[in-house]
């Protein structure tokens, strides 16, 4: 079993030959790659040097050098990195993976870590996995242990020690007890939710184990979609059911439950069948404090202490109406759209904060308008999180299957 270990020697050469010792002590083999990119290894001789790590991403340390500000550097190195996991990887050459660093080697570390399936162990170890920092180059869509170092990674310290040595024995267990991610042998259902849709999809998982189907719900924060899409393109799910769509909502605004811009078009262009509903739609997600002044003006919902939500309007309502209809028009597989017109989100009833049926259907009738007609629209007047509803959503796709 080998645990594969990546850093910027130049600056954390002995730290990560301690973490090494550590791994070996445990009766694991390493292989130590080194990711500095201006100097030369301090305490430690590396199993595959800075000069190896470039040429197997296509380049040079020389042209790393002198790439001509330290960003291109380390983005050239990240990529190098990220190539040269993925070829060891495939040769079985590794079994899991640790990185330690600050914020450069972190970043790159963490990269090269996420082109790794999940179940394979990852533990990124820095002390940037703390306060404000913002954790999508830390994690990814990938399982990452993410282990906050609490003191920076120069020096071995009494906390360093501790740090490194229980980053040690978790990276043992993860390898001798740990789980690969299997080939599915029975038939999951890929599902999105959020708190605002908890009572709904609770109802439709208990609809699906009724019908023989298995559901595995993703929360739809900017990560779970789009990790959701990922497993489906492995040939993780028989079809989806995308009960929770607001990922395709906030980047119009620039909030933080963005699920980029292939949203809500994998699940089309793999043919698998869907049922898709515009769960949560109705509003973006910021963190307390940054909301923008364009934003601050209307209506506004505290989910919890640490997010807001905010409403949208009817033009972008509608605007969402044509994104919709534009990105399932494209499926190749079955389609069914189910619409709840008595809200959208907790905060959307009538004397909610959040009600606006006008600019509720002002979406329903610019996706109904913008579909070809081979993919139906039911709308039902349900609220979103009403279990009956969920449960709706979930006979829908059991006929869609059994037709097909």
């Amino acid at each position: 079993m080998a645990v594969a270990i990546a850093g910027t020697l130049d600056t954390k050469g002995p730290e990560i030959a301690y973490l090494r010792d550590r791994l070996q002590s445990l009766g694991l083999a390493t292989i130590v790659i080194d990711s500095g990119i201006l100097g030369e290894p301090i305490d430690i001789v590396p199993d595959i040097d800075h000069a190896a790590v470039a040429v197997a991403g296509g380049t040079t340390i020389e042209a790393m050098r002198t790439a001509g500000s330290r960003g291109r550097a380390v983005a050239m190195m990240r990529d190098a990195l990220q190539k040269l996991v993925r070829q060891l990887f495939a040769e079985g050459r590794l079994d899991a993976m640790v990185s330690m660093g600050g914020a450069e080697g972190a970043v790159m570390g963490a990269a090269a870590m996420m082109v790794l399936p999940i179940g394979v162990p990852k533990v990124l170890v820095s002390p940037i996995a703390s306060g404000y920092h913002y954790f999508a180059p830390l994690v990814g869509t990938r399982d990452m242990m993410v282990v906050h170092s609490v003191v920076d990674i120069l020096g071995l310290n009494p906390v360093a020690r501790t740090v490194f040595d229980n980053v040690a024995a978790a990276l043992r267990g993860m390898v001798e007890h740990g789980q690969p991610l299997q080939r599915p042998d029975g038939r999951y259902v890929a599902v999105t939710m959020l708190g605002n849709t908890t009572a709904a999809v609770m109802a439709l998982k208990e609809r699906l184990v009724d019908a023989g189907y298995e559901a595995v719900i993703f929360h739809s924060n900017g990560v779970g979609g789009p990790a959701m899409e990922e497993l489906a393109e492995s040939g993780q799910f028989v079809g989806i059911i995308d009960y929770t769509t607001n990922e395709v909502y906030d980047p119009l605004v620039g909030g933080i439950h963005d699920g980029g811009p292939q949203r809500m078009e994998v699940a089309g262009r793999l043919g698998l069948p869907q049922v898709v509903v515009p769960g949560c739609i109705d509003f973006s997600v910021w963190n307390r404090g940054t909301v923008p002044p364009p934003l601050q003006e209307r209506p506004r919902y505290d989910h919890n202490p640490e997010y807001v939500l905010v409403r949208a309007t009817r033009e972008e309502m509608g605007q969402l109406g044509d994104i919709f209809a534009r990105k399932l028009s494209a499926a190749a597989g079955p389609v069914q759209v189910a619409v709840p017109t008595r809200g959208l989100s907790i905060p959307n009833v009538p004397g909610g904060v959040f009600w606006n049926p006008r600019a509720d259907r002002y979406f329903l009738d610019r996706l109904t308008a913008g579909l070809p007609a081979s993919i139906p629209v039911h709308a039902y007047a349900c609220h979103v999180n009403d279990p009956e509803f969920g449960r709706t959503a979930a006979d829908l796709f059991i006929s869609m299957l059994s037709d097909a």
